[in-house]
């Protein structure tokens, strides 16, 4: 599927050679379970009879005398992304490390596939475009019912969210305001997606919408051309000028890396997927609300996210609202890679670990 915001995007668009993350050490102790919630309500009135909520964990939990879990994190993945991606490299290789910022020597670190991705419930199962439309209050209910109902967590020493899971991890410090300690969304803000956010991913719906192949979400075989100029849209929205000038520094090298993403793009890809994740954020604003979130909150974006630009000075106007929050804006570098520099986590673990040592009980 196509990881147009995961952690891995960045590598891929500018066509280094992105490995598949190397298979967990046996230390972090990883287990990958399924919880199914029954009779899932969702808030436009839909249900679905079972819903699977699929999760990756690493580490023991720790429980204090009264059966409470103290050493929870939950990593919040972004729009066609997975759990499993938070073991790239330049994410795992840093943090989960011995001593390192998230260890799971010391933490529980929760991995949730959301409602629409990985190996949860989603409309490629089979409902297609019968699938309840889903929306981003609706995958962090499905979260929290993970959390307690299928894990026993009642309470989170951390969320951290990039893209998608930076903007759920805003819901969640409104909607459950008392469940988080610290909150660290990377790469989004907290407000309504309209102007050339919404536009473009309008435009990536559509054209899947308004190919013939599609057949209304129940294509026999995916439809192609559709999905290359997706593709197209994505690889520009989650581009990073300064790591393309230098891993493309030649005409020739930019006409290959191009030619690879229009002859690759949609091999691997269920559109009807694509359509459900990316209108997920229609009703997305946390903007009114932003005085209920109690948790510290450490929100970093980057100079140089197409999807977020600092140029509409959006941060600026609803940091000050946050009542215990730090807003970071990263410089543009060598080191950041767009909107991908949420997973780099090389560029923000000090401020990360700055969080949880002004958190800690």
């Amino acid at each position: 599927m196509i990881k147009w915001f995961a952690g891995l995007l960045a590598l891929a668009l500018v066509g280094s050679a992105a490995a598949q993350p190397a298979p967990p050490p046996e230390r972090w102790h990883v287990r990958e379970g399924d919880y199914v919630v029954h009779d899932f309500r969702f808030k436009d009135g839909e249900t679905l009879k079972a819903l699977r909520l699929h999760y990756t964990t690493l580490g023991e939990p720790r429980r204090d005398a009264a059966g409470h879990v103290t050493n929870a994190v939950m990593v919040l993945h972004g729009t066609g992304g997975t759990g499993r991606q938070f073991f790239a490299p330049q994410f795992a290789d840093v943090l989960y490390k011995p001593g390192g910022v998230l260890d799971p020597a010391k933490y529980f670190i929760i991995l949730p596939d959301g409602i629409g991705h990985g190996k949860s419930s989603k409309p490629s199962d089979g409902l297609h475009m019968r699938f309840p439309r889903y929306e981003y209050d609706d995958m962090v209910a499905a979260q929290h019912l993970l959390l307690t109902e299928g894990l026993k967590v009642d309470h989170l020493r951390l969320i951290l969210g990039t893209s998608m899971g930076c903007m759920h991890g805003f819901v969640w410090g409104e909607t459950y305001p008392d469940f988080v300690t610290a909150l660290a969304p990377f790469a989004c803000e907290p407000t309504a997606l309209v102007g050339r956010n919404r536009l473009w991913r309008a435009l990536a719906i559509g054209s899947i919408e308004k190919d013939p192949a599609w057949q209304g979400g129940e294509y026999t075989a995916e439809p192609v051309e559709a999905l290359r100029a997706v593709e197209i849209l994505l690889t520009i929205a989650g581009s990073a000028p300064i790591q393309m000038q230098l891993s493309l520094p030649t005409r020739e090298a930019a006409d290959a890396q191009a030619a690879r993403v229009l002859d690759t793009a949609a091999t691997a890809t269920d559109a009807n997927d694509f359509i459900y994740q990316a209108d997920a954020s229609r009703h997305y604003d946390p903007s009114p609300g932003l005085e209920k979130i109690t948790a510290h909150v450490l929100w970093i974006n980057s100079s140089d996210d197409f999807i977020n630009p600092p140029d509409l000075g959006l941060s600026e106007k609803f940091a000050p609202r946050l009542k215990h929050g730090r807003y970071i804006l990263v410089p543009a570098s060598d080191k950041t890679h767009g909107h991908g520099t949420h997973t780099w986590a090389a560029v923000w673990q000090d401020d990360l670990a700055k969080l949880l040592a002004e958190t800690e009980h």
